[in-house]
């Protein structure tokens, strides 16, 4: 990058999820000054309205707890899920960095997460999820942002980006202007640009992710794209476009998820009528495109012994457990007045799925994996809607995270979550894996702060 007469801050973070915080405390490490803006009137993003789950392949923790992990099977599940895609290296560089990145996280910034041992979710092979205890993405930014101040990282909110100041074609800093923050230029060496994709831009989507066009969009209000606009205009490449990551059983009304824990442990999704939609074990993002296609209201069905169970180790959970979002009942007959669905044809899906689980048949749907095996009563279930929770599809990056124009990385300007190409196929909501967005958002974020506080 070309030499700089004067600067303001060394980094400028736009944008304050997991990835911008992770990208400011990386810098900070590195020597370097940063300052976060956040347009919207909190920090967190799409960050804090996820589960705060992380992968790491093979971690201390892991190890500890005998499970065989390595950089190599992370990337080869994360790649087993997604299919051929636009960012295959990302994964392998990603997967590379997964356990130092949250050993750095617990180590360097006493950022408390956990591994998960009662599950492996979605597209995991061991368990290598490291979560906070509640399982809730806000604690994950409320430690993020103490471990800012420590840092003395200002995080500014209020504060919209309106451009980027560009000059001979690089990157040299932006121009916020907002009501509350006034308008003014921040120059700098380094700029990351970590504001989220474009799940909350309806012409983005019809654009660039036509399958997500049908689904109620629950993710951050402030994921509107442009970050990922201006970085087109620069000569930057959109890779896995279509891409995205939903959510097939949001509870209604209640708007929390209902845990997918409790599909994996046996649990099943059923329409309107009481009949099975389809193999619910390709997973909650995968799986939201069917249940959109069918008629509703659609419930997640599963038994009490997972109720509890998911309860006692999901906070989110157990607090819609707590607000009379999960139905019981004794019997079928019970379930399917209380559900609304017919009862003959509830208790056929029961007793299909049921003998697949116990090894008496084989599943119409594909479905092999029961977890605890049959439902048995008494019976739960949460009435659902499937919805979009963010988009995958972004710009082309290296493996420092640099934004990648037509000739090579873009001189100053870095690309972290979503508004980096993801690593979860190229379409469609199937190829996600668990913790793909967060692996993407502090994976590059710390690759970028990294490699940005080298510019100083």
């Amino acid at each position: 990058m070309p030499e700089q007469a004067e600067v303001d801050v060394d980094v400028v973070v736009v944008g304050a999820g997991g990835g911008g915080l992770t990208a400011a405390l990386a810098a900070t490490n590195g020597g370097a000054t940063a300052v976060v803006l956040e347009k919207e009137e909190r920090a967190g993003g799409n960050t804090a309205l996820s589960t705060g789950s992380v992968p790491g392949g093979g971690t201390r923790w892991q190890g500890e707890a005998g499970i065989d992990d390595s950089p190599e099977r992370l990337a080869a599940d994360l790649l087993r899920q997604s299919g051929p895609h636009d960012a295959e290296d990302l994964v392998r560089v990603l997967a590379g960095a997964s356990a130092n990145l949250v050993e750095w996280l617990v180590d360097t910034h006493a950022i408390d997460l956990r591994l998960i041992t009662d599950y492996k979710h979605v597209g995991h092979s061991v368990p290598r999820l490291h979560a906070p205890p509640s399982r809730k993405g806000h604690a994950l930014v409320a430690d993020l942002l103490r471990a800012c101040k420590a840092a003395e990282v200002e995080v500014l909110t209020h504060s919209p980006v309106e451009r980027l100041v560009v000059e001979d074609g690089a990157v040299r800093g932006v121009v916020v202007s907002g009501g509350r923050s006034g308008t003014y230029t921040l120059r700098c060496r380094a700029v990351v640009l970590a504001g989220n994709g474009f799940g909350a831009s309806p012409d983005m989507i019809a654009r660039f992710a036509p399958q997500a066009a049908g689904l109620e969009y629950l993710g951050a209000h402030g994921s509107t794209g442009e970050a990922i606009r201006w970085l087109l205009d620069l000569g930057a490449t959109l890779g896995n476009a279509e891409a995205f990551q939903g959510y097939a059983a949001v509870a209604s009304p209640h708007g929390s998820i209902t845990s997918w824990t409790t599909v994996e442990h046996g649990g099943i999704l059923v329409d309107a009528h009481g009949a099975r939609i389809g193999d619910e074990s390709i997973g909650y993002s995968g799986f939201a495109a069917d249940v959109s296609r069918v008629d509703g209201p659609v419930h997640v069905v599963f038994d009490t012994s997972i109720r509890d169970s998911v309860a006692a180790h999901e906070e989110e959970f157990a607090d819609l457990l707590a607000a009379g979002g999960v139905k019981e009942a004794p019997d079928v007959p019970t379930l399917a007045a209380a559900i609304g669905v017919d009862t003959a044809e509830l208790q056929r899906s029961l007793d299909v799925a049921g003998a697949a689980a116990a090894g008496e048949g084989t599943d119409p749907t594909g479905r092999t994996d029961w977890g605890r095996g049959p439902l048995q009563p008494p019976y739960a279930a949460v009435k659902a809607i499937p919805a979009l929770f963010h988009t995958q599809g972004g710009v082309q990056v290296d493996a420092d995270a640099r934004v990648l124009g037509q000739a090579g990385p873009i001189p100053g300007v870095y690309a972290a979550g979503g508004v980096a190409a993801g690593v979860s196929g190229r379409a469609g909501g199937a190829g996600y894996s668990s913790g793909n967005g967060l692996l993407t958002a502090l994976g590059l974020g710390m690759l970028a702060g990294r490699h940005a506080a080298g510019l100083r």
